[in-house]
Parts: C-alpha cells; sequence; structure tokens
C-alpha cells in the first residue's frame, strides 16, 4: 500500500492507499513541537486496530505546508515503516506541471498537489476552490499548468478572529442555514448569517472575476471539509471531490515511480 501525507496548517491527513481504492484515512491535529515517537505510537495503534501491518506500507509522499513537521514526518516513514518518502517540493520529484507563477518556490505543496489532481480528474480550464485554514482559489489551465490564484482568511479563522475581538459575540461554528433568509434575529443567527453568506457572497463575486479573466467555460471545483455544506447553496461550485489532495499525492507517487 501507498501512504499519503498531506500536512495542513490545521490538521495532518494520513491515507493508505491500494492502487486507486482509500483503504484508510485518519486525522490528526497539526503540532510542529510533535516527535517522531509521537507519530509512531499513534499510527501504530490506529494501524493496529484496523488491522494493518507497517510491512504493508512499499511507499510514502509527503506535501506540508509546516516546514517544522516534515522532519519527524520523514522519519517515521523511514524507521516505521522501512522506505523512503517523496517530498512534493524536492527538485528530485516530477510533478509533471508548469507552474506559471512569478514565483514557483512561494506556492504551497497542497495547492500544487491540488493543480495535478484536478486537472487529471477534470482536465480544465478550472480553479480549485479549498476550503481549508485559508480559503484558496487556484487556477488551471486547459493544459494543466498552475496560473496562480487567490487567498482569503478560512472561515474558520475568520469566526476565531471576530469572537477574539467582540467581547460580547460567543464562539460559533459555521453550519447550512435552514431558509434563504438573511436577516438573523438573534445575535447567533447574525453571525450565523454573516459568516455563511458572507462567504458564499465572496465565492460567487471572486467566481465570477475569475471567469471573466479565464474564460465563462470555467469549472469550479471545491474541496475541503466544508465544501459540501457551500456546494448546496450556490450555483458557482460544479462539483465536489473530498479527496483532492490525497488523490494528487498518490498521481504524483505513481508519475515518479514510472520515470524513475
Amino acid at each position: 500500500m501507498l501512504l499519503t501525507i498531506d500536512a495542513g496548517n490545521t490538521n495532518i491527513v494520513f491515507a493508505l492507499m491500494k492502487g486507486e481504492e482509500f483503504v484508510e484515512r485518519w486525522r490528526l491535529s497539526t503540532a510542529d513541537t510533535r516527535t517522531v515517537d509521537e507519530y509512531v505510537v499513534w499510527i501504530s495503534h490506529l494501524m493496529s486496530l484496523y488491522g494493518h501491518s507497517p510491512d504493508s506500507v512499499k511507499g510514502a509522499i509527503i506535501a506540508s505546508v509546516v516546514p517544522p513537521v516534515v522532519r519527524p514526518l520523514i522519519e517515521l516513514c523511514t524507521k516505521y515503516f522501512g522506505c523512503k518518502p517523496l517530498i512534493v517540493g524536492d527538485k528530485s520529484v516530477n510533478l509533471g506541471i508548469d507552474v506559471r507563477v512569478t514565483n514557483p518556490e512561494e506556492v504551497g505543496a497542497d495547492r500544487l498537489v491540488n493543480t495535478v489532481a484536478a486537472h487529471s480528474l477534470f482536465k480544465g480550464p478550472l480553479a480549485v476552490l479549498d476550503f481549508g485554514t485559508a480559503t484558496n482559489f487556484d487556477v488551471v489551465s486547459s493544459d494543466g499548468a498552475y496560473l496562480g490564484g487567490i487567498i482569503c482568511p478560512g472561515i474558520n479563522l475568520s469566526l476565531s478572529a471576530l469572537h477574539a475581538a467582540a467581547a460580547k459575540l460567543p464562539r460559533i461554528v459555521v453550519s447550512a442555514p435552514t431558509s434563504e433568509r438573511v436577516t438573523g434575529k438573534t445575535t447567533l443567527e447574525c453571525m450565523q448569517s454573516g459568516i455563511f453568506w458572507g462567504y458564499i457572497g465572496m465565492i460567487e463575486g471572486l467566481v465570477a472575476r475569475l471567469k471573466k479573466e479565464h474564460g465563462a467555460d470555467m469549472k469550479i471545483l471545491a474541496t475541503g471539509g466544508l465544501a459540501p455544506i457551500f456546494a448546496d447553496w450556490t450555483d458557482a461550485i460544479d462539483d465536489v471531490h473530498a479527496n483532492l489532495t490525497l488523490e494528487g499525492l498518490r498521481l504524483i507517487y505513481e508519475r515518479n515511480q514510472s520515470s524513475a
């Protein structure tokens, strides 16, 4: 099996894949002080619980936007699974795409991995809307190149800032509305309306501008945990793919095996 690791600012997602099949998928909160021994204890317990042995893992690939976690994750793969992982961003790893931006080295690994997966699955032109710690739009050309994008504050980040800066506003979680009414009757309803419909308005406005720049035939693909909630309430999102980044990691791993 292949171990794919997507290390984001909020969570690290580990997935075991057998070909195109997702065998297991586990999530761990990101902590840049976590040691390799802590990772080993955590993942060995889960693998044992689900009936897998470390010997079943024959390869690994890591994409990270949090530099301090990379080294212990590499050690996890080499010491516990006995394999040297590919690292997205290393010059030796072939992504198979052009990165047509001013400073390619600045682009987050997850955004490039999403580009690989999105083009493979849906061709283009398209934009990937990723609901993560930040809300990103990443533009992919018809020939699969990464053209740049947009970075916005993430939904939960915005909610935390609102709660922290306004003494009387409670901490809330984003949820789908029960109707299209935007006028709240309580403080909680006002906040929920503002965050949900505010993001819908942002999505629709930015999608309209992207299509004006890149063509009305551009497809909008959403990913991330909150993607299904928003996709149900706007026509700006054409499709949702929950495991886009992990699928991209698999494709990059296979591409590098075939070219080795």
